[in-house]
């Protein structure tokens, strides 16, 4: 079955060139050239994966990433021209489930990879339809990416990426969890991530659990070594 893939740049040349390289690698692509008319087409005909470009005008990747996550679980690339780490955090504290920068080099051919990366993750979870998970006051469904905490859905879904990390953590209570390990799960043969893009989605994930309980504590952070979910 063939997959879809949403384009939002305001450049129409990295529009072209993208979608090209996307099209010869077998996906169908839908292209848009501001986040308004993405928000649209992408509410109308849900991709399985969206790539956003950071600064748009009329409405940038940041805001359209925000009204996505409340209509669609879908993996999100970001993509951005600068070459500093300012936008990678950002990005990441909004949700986003990975990050390719298109300045220094910019490769199709790395960007290819990141999203099969993130489809084999979607399609690893979705159908890992049997093994729900609970444990105190959580409960996780993989099959839905369905996450509660004391009997409640958290307001904010996790993505892809955390839903994974949250999942590695809970299967085990009490065994910690090294970076390298976590990150081995959430993105699999991407050996470009580094640790602190592990500590910011773990950061986002605590955030979107405090929102449904303010004394949420699971999620232990053990210093030197890495997180492990709490089982006190």
């Amino acid at each position: 079955m063939t997959q879809t893939i949403a384009l939002v740049d305001d450049d129409r040349n990295i529009l072209t060139s993208i979608s090209m390289a996307l099209e010869r690698e077998g996906f169908k692509v839908h292209t848009y050239i501001d986040g308004e008319s993405a928000l649209i087409g992408l509410t109308r005909n849900p991709p399985d994966l969206a790539i956003l470009d950071i600064k748009m005008p009329r409405m940038d990747g940041e805001e359209l990433l925000k009204k996505l996550k409340k209509k669609m679980s879908i993996p999100i690339i970001f993509l951005t021209s600068k070459d500093d780490e300012v936008d990678e955090l950002l990005g990441l504290k909004l949700g986003a489930d990975d990050f390719v920068k298109k300045s220094g080099g910019f490769s199709t051919k790395v960007l290819i990879e990141r999203i099969r990366v993130q489809l084999r993750k979607k399609t690893h979870t979705v159908d890992d339809t049997k093994n729900i998970i609970s444990h105190g006051k959580l409960k996780l469904d993989p099959a839905q990416l369905e996450c509660e905490w004391n009997g409640k859905a958290l307001p904010d879904k996790l993505t892809t990426t955390e839903f994974l990390i949250v999942k590695e953590l809970a299967k085990r209570p009490g065994v910690i969890k090294e970076r390298a390990h976590l990150m081995d799960i959430a993105y699999k043969e991407n050996t470009e991530i580094e640790d602190r893009t592990i500590d910011s989605h773990v950061k986002r994930i605590r955030k979107k659990f405090k929102k449904v309980d303010e004394k949420f504590s699971a999620i232990e952070t053990r210093y030197g070594s890495g997180y492990r979910w709490n089982v006190s």
